[in-house]
């Protein structure tokens, strides 16, 4: 054989039984489609060379015997080849025994294939023949080019002999033999050529064959019909070309498995030219070579597009409410059993809201069923409007609704949830021109506090949603005593707050921060104080956490902010200098909206730097940069930017370099513990020698004594501030202090501290209040 025959015979590909499903042969041990050749090699001009060689002009591709294939991948490599080649196909033992017939050879010797080892070749043979083929066996049984011997079959004695060659070629164990009658191979060739030809341009499924690149090679009309493309536009283009982000990853995942010869069925959607989804059923085989290399796949394609829209719909319909579009009952179930099992392993938790309409049924009552629906769905659109994406809202009964919540940070956030529910029930419907008018009843269920398993959660929040009722409706309620008591306790407050912002019950009170090194007041940090009704005066301790969450948090930090610009332009007119005013923000401040901070310094054109906006120092390490983004907006708006707290947070070196910050606060934790030989100190000093080096100044916080201010100035620490200068005042008194002219002086140690004058009239305008 040489070299171009021998890469003929390589480009038999054998195929697995799945892709010759519903053709001739199908269903028969070792039936394929093509059997014998790839599509390209049975429509192509190379087609004939190559079937010929692999029906026995030379020795075959997994013939037995062949070097490291296992007997029975021999065997099954053998049916593959030769099961529907054109001529008959014949694996013999050495005293002729059929071992293996295909089903041409099996017609010719009027045989049934499956018990074809009952049968020798030789007993076929027409008597006058015999000798002719006992030498010619003989001579083929070592021979590994094949040989040819013409002679007569005659199946059934006594019926006049069929003209035969036969061709042969043996390894000393078995032989392998090929009969063809007297028309020839080439006619027998062509004869069925034209049948594969009409059977692949027929078929009512479609056929895709790829190359090892899954690059198409061939498709059948039906195929290009599916897709809604020519067949010649469908030509060397790849696989995933054809199909969306979803099909691509699934087609990656499973590439391997027919790499390593795997056949495969699998469901895909395809885009077809239009742009519409086709959603087809494949059964993949590989085509590998003679040393069962992978050489690409053939593919049976069905369209499945009515089916899977049936199914899906069947699904949806089985897992959705028709009404409201949301999870019915089951869906939720499923989905709050996953939940569940996700809060477990990491460790988090989640809330149930068992939300109820209430007056429901006097809707349906009043306007009709129609208008009770339309308040349905609308009711389902402004409650989704209060979840997050992560959460899951359902329908579980007629007016009855839950809501899953997972992932939550802090347990008012369920409550916050449940209030805006109870809010956007509130508004009235509009049903056809009249107002409809509900409210709602909420409970609230906590894993893994108050339940073990998704069927006690809801029963629970279910029992809860029966308390908000029972107390009055419009209203939620938590499942346990104590957690209801914590939430009634939060509300109060949260309404005392919102009575507050509404009646300037609030006061901004200053300390001083001194300039360590001229003793001058040039600063004042502005704390905000609560003057309560029934408790007296507050510290934002108290009341900030509550504050955010009901809500009131910006609000009450914007009316801060106008207070304090307002004072800082009226002391710098005072003092006719310039004078700075520092407020804290906390990162849930700067998360929201300024409130019109830009248009109200505008307004009063307000000198750049009058105020300095104090942040936590763990604001630096935020992933979504949205704080961080406020930050950039502020110093735009020509203010200041200080790191509170510096030194119990996790900032790094080159995000006080990449943030534009202003000012490093110690911490008052290492001002405490000053001594001259203290680690504290050298923490201190290793801060500010780092902000000088990086451009910034250093505030020290919680300055109690004499001994702190005269180590920290030692250290060129630029200013300081606590309760050995002065404790926060009212504005007018510390107005006078900074007017009076009072600084620090040096004391006879060198340290910095207040004469006596000074320590007096300081004691005379500072309000011992907590800090």
């Amino acid at each position: 054989m040489d070299n171009r025959d021998r890469a003929a015979a390589n480009e038999v590909l054998p195929v697995s039984n799945e892709a010759g499903a519903g053709l001739p042969g199908a269903g028969l041990p070792g039936a394929s489609l093509p059997a014998i050749a790839g599509f390209d090699h049975l429509l192509g001009q190379h087609s004939r060379e190559a079937l010929l060689l692999a029906i026995g002009a030379d020795p075959l591709p997994g013939a037995p015997g062949t070097p490291g294939l296992p007997a029975e991948r021999e065997a099954a490599l053998f049916g593959e080849l030769h099961l529907l080649a054109p001529v008959g196909c014949l694996l013999l033992d050495a005293g002729t025994t059929i071992l293996q017939v295909n089903l041409v050879g099996a017609g010719q010797l009027g045989i049934d294939r499956a018990s074809a080892q009952r049968y020798r070749l030789r007993g076929f043979i027409a008597q006058r023949f015999l000798a002719d083929f006992d030498a010619f066996i003989e001579r083929a049984r070592t021979s590994a080019q094949p040989l040819r011997q013409q002679l007569q079959l005659q199946p059934t004695r006594g019926e006049a002999g069929v003209p035969v060659t036969l061709v042969a070629s043996g390894d000393g164990v078995h032989l392998r033999v090929t009969l063809e009658s007297a028309e020839g191979r080439l006619a027998a060739l062509e004869k069925s050529e034209e049948r594969f030809r009409r059977i692949v341009q027929s078929a009512r499924e479609g056929i895709w064959e790829l190359d090892a690149a899954a690059r198409t090679t061939f498709v059948n009309p039906r195929l290009a019909d599916m897709l809604g493309y020519r067949i010649e536009d469908m030509l060397d283009r790849p696989l995933v070309s054809f199909m969306d982000a979803e099909g691509r990853s699934i087609l990656e995942r499973n590439i391997a498995r027919r790499q390593q010869g795997m056949p495969e069925r699998r469901e895909f959607k395809f885009i077809r030219r239009d742009g519409s989804e086709l959603w087809a059923h494949l059964a993949t085989s590989p085509l590998l070579d003679a040393q069962g290399g992978y050489l690409g796949a053939l593919a049976l394609v069905s369209d499945i597009t009515q089916h899977k829209e049936a199914a899906d719909l069947a699904w949806h319909q089985a897992n959705f409410d028709a009404l409201t579009g949301l999870p019915n009952r089951n869906m939720f179930q499923e989905r709050l059993r996953h939940e569940m099992r996700k809060a477990r392993r990491d460790g988090s938790y989640l809330a149930l809201l068992f939300i109820d309409l209430d007056q429901f049924k006097q809707i349906n009552d009043t306007f009709g069923h129609a208008q009770g629906d339309a308040l349905l769905i609308e009711a389902t659109r402004r409650i989704g409007g209060c979840m997050r994406a992560s959460d899951t809202l359902a329908r579980i009964g007629g007016d009855e609704f839950v809501a899953i919540l997972p992932g939550l940070a802090a347990m008012p956030d369920a409550e916050r949830v449940a209030q805006d529910v109870i809010a956007v029930l509130n508004r009235p419907f509009d049903l056809s021109g009249q107002q409809g008018l509900i409210s709602g009843s909420v409970g609230i269920a906590l894993y893994p506090s108050d339940a073990a398993d998704a069927e006690e959660l809801l029963r629970h929040a279910d029992q809860a949603m029966y308390a908000a009722k029972n107390g009055g409706r419009n209203r939620y309620s938590y499942f346990t005593p104590d957690m209801q008591a914590a939430a009634q306790q939060r509300l109060r407050l949260a309404s005392e707050l919102r009575r507050a912002a509404a009646q300037q019950e609030f006061e901004l009170y200053y300390q001083p921060i001194i300039n360590l090194q001229s003793g001058g007041i040039e600063r004042a940090e502005a704390l905000l104080r609560w003057h309560h009704p029934e408790r007296g005066l507050l510290n934002p301790g108290d009341f900030i956490a509550g504050a955010e969450s009901a809500g009131v948090l910006q609000d009450i930090g914007a009316w801060a902010f106008r207070q304090a610009a307002d004072q800082v332009l009226a002391w710098q007119r005072e003092l006719g200098r310039p004078f700075q005013i520092s407020i804290n923000r906390s990162p849930a401040e700067l998360r929201g909206d300024n409130h019109g901070w830009r248009a109200y310094l505008d307004s009063l054109q307000l000198p750049p730097r009058s105020i300095v906006v104090d942040v936590p120092e763990d604001l630096l390490g935020e992933a979504d940069g949205a704080a961080l983004e406020q930050l950039r907006q502020l110093r735009a708006m020509g203010l200041q930017v200080a790191l509170d707290d510096f030194g119990t947070g996790h900032s790094a070196l080159a995000q006080l370099k990449q943030f534009d910050i202003d000012y490093l606060k110690i911490d008052r934790s290492f001002v405490a513990g000053l001594t001259g030989d203290s680690g504290d100190l050298a923490l201190c000093e290793a801060i500010i020698v780092l902000a000088h080096k990086l451009g910034l100044e250093v505030v020290a916080e919680g300055v109690e004594n004499d001994a702190q201010l005269a180590l920290l100035r030692a250290a060129g620490c630029d200013y300081a501030q606590g309760y050995g200068i002065a404790r926060p005042a009212p504005a007018g008194q510390l107005l006078a202090l900074a007017r009076s002219g009072v600084r620090p002086a040096l004391t006879a140690d060198g340290g910095v501290g207040m004469n006596a004058g000074a320590r007096a009239g300081a004691g005379a305008v500072a309000n011992p209040l907590p800090q």
